[in-house]
């Protein structure tokens, strides 16, 4: 029996594959070759080299939108995962309500990218319009209201993340670090964050990419304004594409380059992770 369904195994798995084809790998393909071409549809193109990338790299709103990208990711990370784990903490020691608790923090991931960006852009509106300016009159506006909104959706979603696994340290571990002495502070540093590496690199990974992906939040908050200076690459790849006639190659060549340097960033962070687990273990 077991060898008559292996011998149509193949078959099983072949809808998956022509769905995957469609939806990913042709589109992908095409993307690619697209960015080497200046085009207004995809049946009139006009092969230009690597004259799209060459733009990219003299297009100061591009350059700007990437500094921008990278400071605000790595804030929003660190923020996002201290106060993850922070709470986590305080959800694991048995206060009354902590089930309450873990639903009401976790429920602000639930709500879509651009409804809460307009619900964060009333509120920062409302708190900046009593000092007579608004949350796209100044970049460090922006840019911290981006990341408050940024926390506020992910770190309930990380602190569930973080919960498993402290739950998942053996009580044996905590019970004979405690008679040996152990205080907060050295069980907390030498046993309990060591115990959770797995954890801090899915929460990691998950926040250093979303950071860079980040699309709808961005527009629905501040749509790159004052002049384009908290504008993201997504945003400023989006813009490209459709707002500016002619560069629609540009934006191609552009959604290429931002695909390869998530790539790039989400597999070197995995790497540094899994090398400090070894070495942790």
């Amino acid at each position: 029996m077991q060898k008559s369904i292996q011998k149509y195994a193949a078959l099983f798995v072949l809808p998956a594959l022509i769905s995957f084809a469609i939806a990913f790998l042709i589109p992908m393909i095409m993307g690619v070759a697209l960015s080497f071409f200046r085009f207004t549809t995809v049946l009139d193109g006009r092969f230009v080299g690597w004259e799209n990338y060459r733009r990219i790299f003299i297009d100061r709103e591009f350059i700007n939108a990437l500094i921008f990208n990278i400071r605000f990711t790595i804030v929003s990370m660190i923020t996002i995962n201290i106060g993850a784990f922070a709470l986590a903490l305080l959800l694991t020691i048995g206060l009354k309500g902590t089930n309450l608790f873990r639903t009401i923090f976790f429920m602000p991931n639930l709500i879509g990218g651009i409804v809460l960006g307009w619900i964060w852009n009333l509120i920062i509106n409302g708190f900046l319009l009593s000092r007579g300016v608004t949350v796209v009159s100044d970049p460090k506006y922006g840019f911290w209201g981006l990341v408050v909104l940024m926390n506020w959706q992910n770190i309930g979603y990380m602190m569930v993340i973080y919960i498993a696994g402290i739950q998942n340290i053996p009580s044996e571990l905590i019970e004979a670090a405690q008679i040996d002495g152990a205080g907060q502070s050295t069980l907390l540093g030498r046993v309990i964050i060591p115990s959770i590496a797995p954890s801090i690199t899915i929460c990691t990974f998950l926040t250093l990419t979303s950071g860079f992906r980040l699309f709808d939040q961005n527009l629905a908050l501040t749509a790159g304004d004052p002049g384009k200076q908290t504008e993201m690459l997504a945003l400023n790849i989006f813009n490209t594409f459709y707002g500016r006639t002619g560069f629609e190659g540009v934006g191609q060549a552009k959604a290429v380059l931002f695909t390869i340097l998530v790539a790039l960033i989400a597999l070197t962070q995995l790497a540094f992770s899994r090398r400090r687990e070894e070495e942790a273990a």
